[in-house]
């Protein structure tokens, strides 16, 4: 019996996009690939779409006016890619619930333990489960009692990330009705897990690609793009960081430090050059 089916409370599923086709996404794979690597103004290019397509399809003739809680995927110090599309969902949707005369949303976190290096984009499903089920989730119980809970992520593509939620509140005897929201979610498949990876890395190539975002797009740091400018060659990594501001070089350092990235060998020596030049 899955963790769904577990589940006391009410389960509500949306997805701004479904995609069957591996070529076909009904987005831009470009545009994505820069959320996911910082572009805060693509972050809410897509919190105000994914709003505006859940409040139109899913939420204003079924909601009874209950206080709802919004809950980003998962982190330690440094945000998601994520957390900022958040950011700006939370905005649209407040303004319909002002509108309307309901609660605006509440927002808490969900709380967990382990940092990891490994790229969660290119592994299976199985590999995932794996990687994530030896961590510890948490949040708040009392907060959030007789609420409703939004929990929102970027991409559905194996569901694992939704069953290791449903453990949580399973473990923690947390029975409230549930959103669950994604801006796109894989539904053929027969398409690998690895998809994922595809997407994210549509246009980020290497760190060419990434100093064009950050000159070129309203850039904010968060986990994929900390761990793949750390995990970088340290030549590349080099010449990469000598064209950033001082404010840059000082922001990375410490979001490096605030995760326990340190704890990585192979992050070791750039974070080590990162004091050199701080």
């Amino acid at each position: 019996m899955t963790s769904e089916q577990n589940y006391k409370g009410n389960i509500t599923h949306f997805s701004g996009f479904l995609i069957e086709n591996e070529n076909q996404f009904g987005f831009s794979p470009d545009d994505y690939s820069k959320f996911k690597y910082g572009a805060i103004n693509i972050a809410k290019e897509f919190g105000y779409l994914l709003a505006e397509r859940f409040i139109e399809n899913c939420f204003k003739d079924h909601y009874d006016g209950k206080q709802i809680v919004v809950l980003p995927s998962a982190y330690s110090y440094i945000p998601t890619a994520s957390f900022f599309m958040k950011v700006f969902f939370v905005e649209k949707l407040n303004l319909f619930l002002y509108k309307n005369g309901y609660p605006i949303v509440q927002e808490t976190k969900i709380n967990r333990t382990v940092t990891y290096r490994e790229d969660y984009g290119e592994m299976s499903a199985e590999d995932r489960y794996n990687l994530i089920s030896g961590d510890s989730f948490h949040i708040d119980k009392e907060y959030i009692k007789n609420k409703q809970l939004l929990f929102l992520d970027d991409i559905k593509i194996t569901g694992t990330h939704e069953r290791i939620i449903l453990k949580m509140l399973n473990d923690a005897q947390i029975s409230n009705d549930c959103y669950m929201l994604y801006f796109a979610e894989l539904i053929n498949s027969n398409i690998s897990p690895k998809f994922e990876n595809y997407l994210n890395n549509y246009f980020v190539k290497d760190l060419e690609k990434v100093d064009w975002i950050i000159k070129n797009e309203k850039f904010v740091f968060n986990t994929r793009v900390v761990k793949y400018i750390l995990n970088a060659d340290s030549d590349k990594f080099e010449t990469f960081i000598s064209r950033q501001t001082p404010d840059f070089k000082r922001d990375i350092l410490h979001n490096a430090i605030g995760n326990e990235y340190f704890k990585f060998e192979s992050y070791l020596k750039n974070i080590n050059m990162l004091i050199k030049f701080s």
